[in-house]
């Protein structure tokens, strides 16, 4: 379990520093957008390259970060559900989920995917429009994203392996979607911890005395 620890490990530091790296773009595609909105409305000329330059940056933007988001605990859940749970219940619905719908999904698209972007790359293939970019980087970034995709997911099924079956610690980050619901809640209920178990009197009293923050 340790080798496949230090292959998740592994999977996790690659997936951090595409995700971190990819952030960036934002900066870019908003510089993008705004420097091509000022050049039309100001001097009245527009470019089908800034416009398709502008959907590449959001595709790589969404792709490449989507193994991040995974890895970070970000991606969506229904927290009404998910937090009547008890964690070993969430624990395996992500490790069964990950087998039955992630890594197959994400494996589909691999190969559905490969021959789709290899085809664009031989023949170099140009956008339609006029002044238009070239088409296979963009094809390339849909093929990277689910290739990182699916190697996260190993990670995680690795992960959650690891803590249901041999006692491993978890080490999922809370999302901060989770976190702040987790804050909302114990914000309800300030007398009672979340592991639901009373407080001693003078801890109890330390809270309710405490003044609100400003």
């Amino acid at each position: 379990m340790s080798a496949l620890m230090s292959f998740a490990r592994g999977i996790d530091k690659v997936t951090t520093f595409v995700g971190r790296s990819v952030a960036w773009l934002v900066l870019v595609v908003v510089i993008v957008s705004a420097g091509n909105a000022v050049i039309r409305k100001v001097f009245d000329i527009s470019s089908n390259a800034w416009l398709e330059l502008q959907w590449y940056l959001f595709g790589a933007i969404f792709m490449l970060a989507a193994a991040w988001t995974l890895q970070r605990n970000e991606h969506i859940r229904v927290d009404i559900v998910s937090n009547a749970l008890s964690k070993r219940t969430r624990d395996w619905i992500d490790f069964i989920g990950h087998i039955v719908i992630l890594l197959p999904f994400a494996g589909l698209m691999v190969w559905l995917l490969f021959p789709y972007a290899l085809r664009s790359y031989e023949i170099q293939e140009y956008s339609p429009n006029a002044g238009g970019l070239i088409v296979w980087p963009a094809k390339a970034l849909l093929l990277a994203g689910f290739v990182l995709l699916l190697f996260q997911g190993i990670s995680e099924l690795i992960k959650r392996g690891a803590v249901l079956f041999a006692g491993y610690p978890d080490e999922t980050p809370t999302g901060a979607s989770h976190a702040a619901e987790a804050s909302e809640l114990a914000a309800l209920a300030p007398d009672q911890p979340q592991g639901g178990t009373e407080l001693p009197t003078g801890a109890k009293g330390s809270l309710t005395n405490e003044e609100p923050r400003r």
